[in-house]
């Protein structure tokens, strides 16, 4: 069971959960999330059509039998917008479970956090299940897990920088005093970045701009889920610990003089 991330009431064999945004169509789109592997694929709702039948619609091209379909709030700068359009994605069938995200700042994208506290407030109060974006601050961690959060998902870097883990010591204290899985959202640009988010014990990492904005999404989609899986597999089995010195691999035991 420790191989699987459970997340309210379902568990998933794939710790990598993709988006959908950025990508040349929606084919192009599809055939990037089948390589990933992920089983979770986040939509935004305000952004990428869902909702309408009437128009091209994303989920004619994902199986809902197949993937869970995690729709955020992407765009929204207040808590009530941020409300509603969970709102909405409920009411056209897509679920309850939800991406909770909050805009403070128009430039950075960074999340506005008295905003997002209450809109989790809110949405699970409702019945909602709330996986929040928040910046990597253990207190805000902390705050929406003892809240009812199904998750908390802190950044890595800004949206669509491809930074990489720009704090891991506050992710380290978010990850010690976690009661919920923690999901490393924003900021992944490459392979070794989901891996060593997946060393540190994180129990998975959400990206879209690393894989739809890579030269060759689908190869590069191939090479997440990899990483994913290969930094999982690393923290299971536990890393040498870091020494100033040489220490030799072979036994000095038997050694003839």
């Amino acid at each position: 069971m420790e191989n699987l991330l459970k997340l309210a009431d379902k568990s998933y064999k794939s710790r990598l959960i993709v988006g959908t945004g950025k990508y040349k169509d929606f084919r192009e789109t599809q055939r990037a999330i089948e390589i990933s592997g992920a089983e979770i694929v986040t939509v935004a709702v305000r952004r990428v059509n869902i909702t309408d039948p009437n128009k091209e619609n994303l989920l004619e091209y994902l199986d809902p039998k197949k993937y869970t379909i995690l729709p955020n709030t992407a765009g929204c700068y207040t808590a009530d917008d941020a409300v509603r359009t969970c709102r909405l994605a409920r009411e056209a069938g897509v679920g309850n479970m939800v991406k909770l995200e909050v805009i403070g700042d128009e430039k950075t994208l960074f999340p506005d956090i008295p905003a997002t506290l209450e809109a989790a407030r809110l949405l699970i109060k409702e019945g909602f299940v709330v996986l929040p974006y928040v910046t990597d601050d253990p207190v805000t961690a902390k705050k929406l897990q003892e809240m009812g959060c199904a998750a908390v998902m802190p950044l890595a870097a800004p949206i669509g920088s491809g930074l990489g883990i720009r704090n891991p010591y506050n992710l380290r204290i978010i990850l010690e005093q976690a009661t919920v899985p923690v999901i490393v959202d924003a900021g992944v640009g490459t392979a070794s970045d989901a891996a060593i988010a997946m060393e540190m014990g994180c129990d998975g990492v959400l990206m879209n701009t690393a894989i739809a904005g890579a030269r060759d999404p689908i190869l590069m989609a191939e090479a997440m889920k990899l990483a994913v899986e290969a930094g999982r597999k690393a923290f299971l089995a536990g890393r040498v610990p870091k020494k100033l010195y040489a220490t030799a691999s072979s036994p000095l035991d038997g050694i003839l003089a």
